[in-house]
């Protein structure tokens, strides 16, 4: 990998990407998450090479700037979390991929974004509580994050937040999902009964492992 285009196709290949070029500077394009709009690759020419910025693994980040010289210290950026990669050819591919798809991870690895990952779980004519999301998230102690994250879905096409209920299998407030009574008519329309503003977790709860 040595060109810009390259670099940009590998970073567009990743689930809910987007190229920008927020700087009003066409040397400057970036690949974004939708969403959170947050940037884990960063192309630019500088001194006539084309460069990478990458946010790598803590735990990895003075490794890759040992094994490759072309691998520096991140420029313009925060130095400890950013590491710069040089495409002069020297970097076999592979390793340049690794790279961009490890700040991938670090930059989409965040609670908000694993909450709606487990909400995405819920089949359709099911439900689940606040802390059984919590839990499949990973962190059972975060339920009320899982609320805070779900009234600020930004992909409200993909991640069905109405099928989540509180323990007693109660309905959000009336504010949420549109208006009053939006909720209940959604899950009515997957085949789940509403009954006085509750559902039955019984009948209609999800299961997860201990």
């Amino acid at each position: 990998m040595t060109t810009r285009e390259e670099a940009l196709a590998c970073g567009l290949s990743f689930s809910n990407t987007y190229q920008d070029a927020p700087f009003h500077d066409p040397n400057w394009q970036l690949v974004r998450i939708r969403g959170s709009k947050k940037t884990f690759l960063w192309t630019y020419l500088r001194d006539g090479r084309v460069c990478l910025n990458v946010k790598p693994d803590p735990e990895w980040r003075d490794f890759w700037r040992s094994a490759y010289p072309s691998v520096i210290p991140g420029w313009h950026l925060n130095k400890e979390h950013w590491n710069t990669i040089i495409l002069d050819g020297t970097i076999p591919e592979k390793d340049i991929r690794r790279m961009i798809k490890e700040s991938y991870e670090q930059v989409t690895d965040s609670p908000s974004e694993r909450i709606y990952a487990a909400v995405k779980k819920i089949p359709r004519g099911r439900v689940a509580t606040y802390g059984q999301i919590a839990a499949l998230a990973g962190n059972r102690k975060m339920a009320r994050a899982v609320g805070n994250a779900l009234h600020k879905n930004p992909y409200p096409d993909t991640v069905p937040c109405y099928r989540v209920v509180n323990a007693k299998g109660e309905l959000s407030g009336e504010f949420a999902f549109g208006g009053p009574g939006a909720q209940a008519r959604l899950l009515e329309a997957d085949g789940i009964r509403v009954v006085d503003g509750k559902v039955d977790l019984e009948k209609y709860g999800i299961q997860i492992e201990p």
